[in-house]
């Protein structure tokens, strides 16, 4: 059997998913930077971090919350450690684990980038889309999701 090749409307819609997810980083990333001083994804581990029992999560827990390897975890939450946002501390569970705590430090911060994250998410992806294409979005991530990461180790909220 031969490729099943896409037709010209499924092309289309690939190639427009596939520059949004090259370029909507940048954006995210961009005005992080510019605002508080955070990549995209020290933001992410701040904020899996805040919602956490505790503020508190193993560093295993962590990396599938943020879709990252524990060596490119390991060495974001040194440098945010460095920085006295997130600490690293035993697990009173498994003393073979560490956890990752968020600080004091790290959870103003956070809260004072929260509001310019969430602007720049409006005005880049919320506010260009309709109610009725907002709840197309969140079904056809849904659906996506459902195939790449049926465990839900990325985004464990249904």
């Amino acid at each position: 059997m031969g490729t099943p090749w896409l037709d010209e409307e499924q092309l289309a819609a690939w190639m427009k998913l596939q520059a949004l997810v090259e370029l909507l980083p940048g954006v995210l990333e961009n005005q992080l930077r510019r605002d508080c001083g955070l990549t995209h994804f020290e933001y992410l581990v701040l904020a899996m971090l805040s919602e956490a029992p505790g503020r508190l999560l193993r560093m295993s827990d962590l990396a599938r919350r943020t879709n990252a390897s524990l060596p490119r975890l390991s060495h974001v939450i040194k440098r945010l450690e460095a920085r006295d946002l997130v600490a690293r501390v035993p697990c009173d569970q498994d003393a073979r684990a560490t956890n990752a705590h968020l600080t004091q430090a790290g959870w103003q911060l956070l809260k004072a980038a929260a509001p310019g994250h969430v602007r720049q998410v409006r005005e880049s992806v919320i506010n260009a889309l309709s109610p009725e294409q907002i709840e197309q979005l969140d079904e056809i991530s849904e659906a996506i999701l459902q195939r790449i990461d049926p465990d839900r180790a990325v985004y464990p909220i249904s």
